[in-house]
Order: structure tokens, then sequence, then C-alpha cells
């Protein structure tokens, strides 16, 4: 949901000059301004170069769950994975913005936290300009959907009650449209803090 939310606000962005979106299928959406990079195996990234040059930030929004997970597997699909695909912008282009998708709750005891602030430290230090994007609970506000039965699942019971979550504690809620123009604007002219947590999105989300 996350990169279907930030995806659309990118289209629909005149500062945006053109999206690759990279992942194991297509979008489905089609745009003058969208090229696509699908590769079945995501560790693939060797050879990506060439698809990988003239963008100027990242919007790095891949994530699974580590429900069930093992913390090798998790680490794989979230350390490993992550630096793959940041090591080899960086070699094209150190000077990019690089925005990673983390989650509230980030740095806490358990092994999820541990390994998404791994992931952290590690592009902190790659990227003099990234920012980590401490994500808690997202609104969908255009119909993005997520590839996760057990998300589509939990979003069809609880939707009914995000909209008193929002009233309850309204730090706690982004919509995907906020969230995608929080993002482009931390890409475009910073941000006050590298680690923003949802105050920090809100503020740079709001209209």
């Amino acid at each position: 949901m996350v990169g279907q939310g930030v995806l659309r606000e990118c289209l629909r962005d005149s500062g945006v000059e053109g999206v690759l979106a990279v992942g194991r299928s297509s979008t489905g959406v089609t745009h003058p301004k969208l090229r696509e990079l699908i590769r079945k195996d995501l560790f693939d990234f060797g050879t990506a170069g060439a698809n990988l040059q003239g963008y100027d930030a990242c919007f790095f929004c891949l994530g699974v769950s580590s429900a069930g997970m093992s913390e090798a597997d998790y680490t794989r699909l979230t350390y490993d994975l992550t630096l793959g695909w940041a090591q080899a912008l960086a070699r094209i282009n150190p000077a990019m913005t690089f925005l990673y998708v983390s989650g509230a709750g980030t740095g806490g005891k358990s092994m999820w936290a541990q390994v998404k602030k791994r992931t952290e430290d590690a592009l902190l230090a790659l990227f003099p300009s990234a920012y980590m994007v401490r994500l808690a609970v997202l609104r969908p506000v255009h119909g993005e959907v997520s590839k996760t039965r057990w998300t589509r699942i939990s979003y069809a019971v609880f939707r009914p009650l995000l909209p008193l979550i929002r009233a309850i504690a309204p730090g706690a809620l982004i919509s995907t449209e906020e969230l995608g123009r929080a993002m482009i604007r931390a890409a475009r002219q910073g941000a006050p803090k590298r680690v923003l947590e949802m105050r920090d999105l809100r503020a740079l989300g709001a209209a």
C-alpha cells in the first residue's frame, strides 16, 4: 500500500520528471512519466546499473512482516535486500536522497525492531542524504490494497475503526496521500531530522 500511495503522488506531482518502479510484477499503472523494472528475483540488483541512472531519489517502500519468520530470514529480506539495492544506487549516485520506509517502534527490543534499526543505521551511514520513515498506521484513501493476505484481512476488519483512531490518536495515523507528499517533500527540500516519526511525517505531508 505504501508503494502504491507514493507512486500515485509522484505521478501527480508536476515537479517529478520521471519515475522508475522496481518490483517483481508490474504496477498495472500506465503513465507517460512511469517506467518499470521487473525483477522476478529482487536480489538480482547487481545487473540493474544502467536502469538506475539519472534518478535523484529512491523511495524504498518494500517490506515484509516478521510474523512466523526466523531472524535469519527476516534479516535477509529486510537488511540484506535493502542494502543490496542501496549500495547499487550509491555506486551510481552517492549524492542520491534515499528514503527508507521503516516502522514505528524501530530500535525496540523485539527482533524486527532490532533488524530495522541495523538497516536504518547502515543507510544513514551510506547516504549523506537519507531519511528513515517510521510509519505507524496507514490509511488507504485511493483504493490502495496490500498484497499480503493477512494485511488485507486486518484492514477489512479494522477499517471502520480508522476514523475513531484518527480522532483519538491523530498522531498514530497518516493517509497514503499525506505519506506520499511527505516523502516527496523530504526528497525535494530536506527535512529537519533524518529519522522521521509520525508527527514529522504528518507535518511534511500537510496540504
